[in-house]
């Protein structure tokens, strides 16, 4: 069971934190991450690209010319797709690009991304993140914690339990930052962002919603046992 120190906004370590082998101890699968990332690029997609046929372009349906005895080849109208300006064939339509991936493949997913994190050191946990409403001083403890500097900010995400309104506040308006709670981690946002800063009430929450059934139900036999 791997343990992690535990750090206050002042970067100073206030104890530690035991995290659990099952979410924060998975071996790395990248198939099983590739798979959901995907998914959730899918779901993301608008699907409102569209094209117009023949029967959508603006125009006359009159026939040109007679369909014999002129020695020009035979054409029906100007919006036949043979014409410039005339309508296309087979162009894009609106559709629903979304489909479902099983929760235990999504829920996998997220496991093995954190605990690669975990593995590059790139997990922080925080005691808890109490902020002001300014973002000149949440600049200021990125910039305790190691994650910004004049330049530039890492790509750092932020997870809490709960919807943290100043923090919301104070980093809305941040490149680089995302803050969001446990019930709305995705794994497009574990990967992208470098840097994952997690209060300590956010551990035990993930590592609830996260648990895989099956060790839990083994869990359970093996006490009543």
């Amino acid at each position: 069971m791997p343990t992690v120190k535990v750090r206050n906004l002042k970067n100073k370590e206030v104890g530690e934190v035991s995290l659990s082998d099952a979410v924060f101890g998975v071996e790395l699968n990248e198939s099983l991450i590739h798979a959901a990332v995907m998914n959730y690029r899918a779901n993301g997609r608008s699907g409102n690209s569209a094209t117009k046929t023949r029967g959508n372009v603006s125009g006359s349906g009159r026939k040109l010319w007679k369909q014999k005895g002129t020695g020009r080849a035979r054409i029906a109208s100007l919006r036949s797709p043979l014409w410039k300006g005339g309508g296309n064939v087979h162009g894009p339509q609106p559709r629903d690009w979304s489909y479902q991936m099983p929760k235990k493949m999504r829920r996998g997913a997220l496991r093995s991304a954190l605990s690669e994190r975990l593995r590059e050191g790139n997990l922080i946990v925080i005691d808890d993140f109490k902020v002001g409403e300014k973002t000149k001083e949440f600049v200021g403890t990125l910039t305790t914690l190691g994650l910004a500097d004049k330049k530039a900010n890492t790509k750092t995400l932020i997870i809490d339990s709960l919807d943290n309104a100043n923090l919301i506040r104070s980093s809305s308006n941040l490149k680089k930052v995302k803050v969001t709670n446990s019930f709305g981690l995705n794994i497009y946002d574990l990967l992208w962002h470098e840097k994952l800063l997690i209060s300590k009430s956010a551990v035990e929450e993930l590592t609830t919603l996260l648990f895989p059934a099956r060790e839990l139900r083994k869990g359970k036999k093996e006490a009543a046992e």
